[in-house]
């Protein structure tokens, strides 16, 4: 039971967090411990252009973390394994690479070991062609590597964390005050719209409510809001009766509806439960169980580079090792760029050419130039 209501809890103080950012801090450090780790972030980086940033952390030390991102978030063997990685999908070091090959890099000996550091577990939250926003928690010697548990727990965590993120990216609200609650919403330009547990409306913005008026891709039936595809649909009204139960009971379910619109546009829509925490308040001023957030969904490309490492199945390393040898040039220069042994480099090279059936480097050039974008010159 103390670990039932300590993850309910968490995952209500996640759900404040998305109207109220300021609360991000404590929970974010709060959800590593939940995981198994004293230091966690919610961060953002880009294996293509080798940049990142930090949005809200828990625990880190200020130099290691500006030393990341000026140097060593290039030399990071993980980064493209992190990136690549499922949505919600939680990986270590030795989901993306032998520990024993990790311990050669030059990134481990000079940021991690000295920091007392051994491993990282995260989860990507969103991904855009060339970046991946991520929650991540490090885990200290005392901690140990990545274990099952510490996996099971970023699982049971890490949806509720996506919604609110992706919610709070639409809206900051910190108001609970009904006149100026409304005020808010009717300045979106997202469409916003609260409902009860049986999907009935109790409030719609004006984004809403011009999307209501048109009936695409949502519409109001007899008070109710539903979706024109059946499926998405059954998912929102299922989301809707859950709310009624809190943040628990909505779960992991639909934490991204699509929504198709008759002209072919797409929309998503996220649902974020009022009954309990600090929503309780936007919520009761409308006998609201649930918002319903509704965007237009840009859709990004796939990346040459995931689509080259689709193609040949390359892993996470020997992708790495492709774009240097084709960017850099021979392996010693690629040893020193990645910070990896040449010994290494060469294994994965050897690997690289069987995959792909190149014979010569300059093979692999023609490869990487066949997948760059026509408009990308």
């Amino acid at each position: 039971m103390a670990h039932a209501e300590r993850l309910s809890e968490l995952i209500g103080d996640i759900y404040d967090a998305a109207i109220d950012p300021a609360l991000w801090h404590d929970v974010v450090g709060r959800a590593g411990f939940f995981v198994g780790g004293q230091v966690a972030t919610i961060f953002s980086k880009s294996p293509i252009a080798g940049n990142g940033y930090v949005y809200y952390e828990s625990g880190i030390d200020p130099d290691y973390r500006r030393l990341y991102f000026e140097k060593y978030l290039k030399l990071d063997p993980t980064t493209a394994g992190q990136y690549f990685a499922e949505v919600g999908q939680p990986v270590s070091v030795t989901d993306l690479m032998p520990y024993d090959e990790f311990q050669e890099t030059r990134f481990y000996h000079e940021w991690v070991k000295p920091q007392g550091l051994v491993d990282f577990v995260s989860a990507v939250l969103d991904k855009s062609a060339t970046t991946a926003a991520m929650f991540g928690v490090f885990r200290y010697e005392r901690d140990g590597l990545v274990d099952d548990e510490a996996r099971a727990r970023m699982r049971l965590i890490v949806p509720h964390i996506r919604r609110a993120v992706l919610i709070g990216r639409l809206i900051d609200l910190k108001a609970a005050e009904s006149a100026s609650f409304a005020d808010t919403l009717d300045g979106m330009s997202s469409g916003l719209c609260m409902v009860d547990g049986a999907g009935r409306i109790m409030h719609a913005n004006a984004a809403c409510q011009r999307m209501l008026e048109a009936g695409d891709p949502l519409f109001a039936i007899e008070g109710r809001i539903a979706a024109r595809d059946p499926r998405a649909d059954q998912a929102l009204q299922d989301v809707f009766a859950a709310a009624r139960g809190g943040d628990a009971a909505v779960g992991t379910r639909c934490i991204a509806v699509p929504l198709t619109a008759q002209n072919g546009a797409h929309h998503v829509a996220h649902v974020l439960p009022l009954t309990s925490g600090a929503r309780r308040s936007a919520g009761r001023s409308y006998a609201a169980a649930a918002a319903i957030f509704v965007r237009r969904a840009t859709l990004d490309p796939v990346s040459p580079p995931e689509l080259i490492a689709k193609t040949y199945r390359l892993t996470p390393t020997e992708l790495r090792v492709l774009l240097a040898i084709v960017e850099v040039g021979g392996v010693p220069e690629c040893s020193t760029v990645l910070g990896i042994a040449e010994t290494t480099i060469k294994t994965h090279l050897r690997r690289v050419f069987v995959k792909t059936g190149a014979d010569r480097q300059a093979d692999l050039v023609k490869i990487v130039a066949g997948f760059a974008s026509p408009l990308a010159r």
